[in-house]
């Protein structure tokens, strides 16, 4: 985890959550400044400003560090994240390959569970990015290199391949190669043509089985008592998940 986040302090009014680096000294928002040596409290003290503002002290979870990471190229939501977590059985001995690293949003949070994450990326700016966020996040079983996809994979006997790239047909020959015998190869597309092209090209190869395309949205709710309704914001279309299995 990122070492330079020490504390969150939540703002007990609006829920706003604030990100301490140094405990040492003050720290200053809106709501006036906590002194250091308030700072020093454990998680699930109150503690007060000089304007009378109450913060809850929090230590810093995944998420809350996962939050500050750097988007440049557009980075998956967190609920087709899960859904490719689940979907592909990953755990804790899990080796996966993440071909098209964009940000290293999908590559962190893989790399928060599975045994090993090796994420490559063939655009060098990209690729900066997604390195840089590795670095903040603290993850050390994580393997970022600049790589063209289509061409090939230097990993063998994986056991997920997850591909964010625009077509991601051109990569079939790749996950074969990679893919352990019961793998799972799941395909990130925004528009459906990318979709039917992927899931047609699986279709002709006897060493995949397609298993499902899902496409995920996500609706929150106000609860106020008795009077309840869904958020006027919600994440309607991200992208469409493709599932597929290597069998042979």
């Amino acid at each position: 985890m990122a070492i330079d986040i020490k504390k969150i302090l939540m703002h007990k009014k609006t829920g706003r959550k604030f990100y301490v680096r140094d405990t040492s000294v003050d720290f200053h928002s809106q709501f006036g400044f906590v002194c250091s040596t308030e700072l020093e409290k454990k998680a699930g003290n109150i503690v007060q400003s000089n304007t009378k503002d109450e913060f809850i002290i929090l230590e810093p979870n995944f998420l809350d560090i996962y939050s500050k990471i750097k988007r440049a190229p557009q980075i998956i939501p967190l609920k087709d994240i899960g859904l490719i977590i689940t979907r592909c059985g990953i755990t804790k001995e899990s080796v996966v390959v993440d071909a098209g690293a964009g940000s290293g949003a999908l590559a962190i949070s893989l790399g928060a569970i599975a045994k090993k994450v090796y994420t490559f990326e063939k655009r060098e700016d990209h690729l900066a990015v997604a390195k840089k966020n590795i670095e903040f996040m603290g993850f050390s079983n994580i393997v970022a290199e600049q790589h063209d996809i289509y061409e090939s994979v230097p990993v063998d006997d994986a056991d997920t391949m997850t591909l964010d790239v625009p077509e991601p047909w051109l990569a079939l020959d790749s996950a074969e190669k990679c893919l352990k015998v019961g793998g799972m190869l799941v395909s990130y597309s925004p528009c459906i043509p990318q979709v039917s092209d992927f899931v047609e090209a699986v279709k002709i190869r006897d060493k995949f089985q397609f298993i499902e395309t899902i496409e995920l949205t996500e609706r929150q709710w106000e609860i106020e008592g008795r009077k309840v309704r869904p958020k006027s914001r919600s994440i309607n279309h991200s992208g469409f998940l493709s599932f597929v299995r290597k069998i042979k």
